[in-house]
């Protein structure tokens, strides 16, 4: 079941990248991020509100608070430079570029949570790293 929420998520980034290229025309991209984030956040709270996430606010630890206010400060970052980048780029070239988050993701997970690292993984990362050069070179 992943899976398909994986799938419906890279299919809504590849729309992103799309509306995003439509949408920054003329505008500045920081202005651009800032209304992103809006929409963001009323759609998300509106889904934590309307399935009742929110009741379990409470029982977030500093940890959680931690870690979850470091990676908005990380999406918000990646969002500027995403935006920036669309700008200037085509989006055949940003959008392939911009997943080389995988493969980071993938070192970072084995090198801060230990996750496992097998044949595969090392290849399919590799392969992401030089599809990842090809288009930028």
């Amino acid at each position: 079941m992943w899976w398909i929420y994986a799938l419906l998520a890279a299919f809504f980034a590849a729309l992103t990248a799309i509306f995003a290229k439509i949408g920054i025309k003329g505008v500045d991209t920081d202005l651009a991020t800032a209304i992103r984030t809006v929409v963001i956040l009323i759609l998300a709270w509106g889904i934590a509100f309307f399935r009742g996430s929110t009741s379990t606010i409470n029982s977030l630890t500093k940890q959680n608070i931690i870690f979850l206010c470091l990676s908005g400060v990380a999406t918000g970052l990646s969002w500027i430079f995403y935006f920036k980048a669309l700008q200037l780029g085509r989006v055949s070239q940003v959008a392939p570029v911009d997943k080389m988050s995988v493969a980071f993701a993938l070192l970072l997970s084995f090198v801060f949570l230990g996750e496992p690292m097998d044949i595969k993984t090392i290849v399919g990362a590799a392969l992401i790293i030089g599809g990842t050069l090809v288009l930028i070179f």
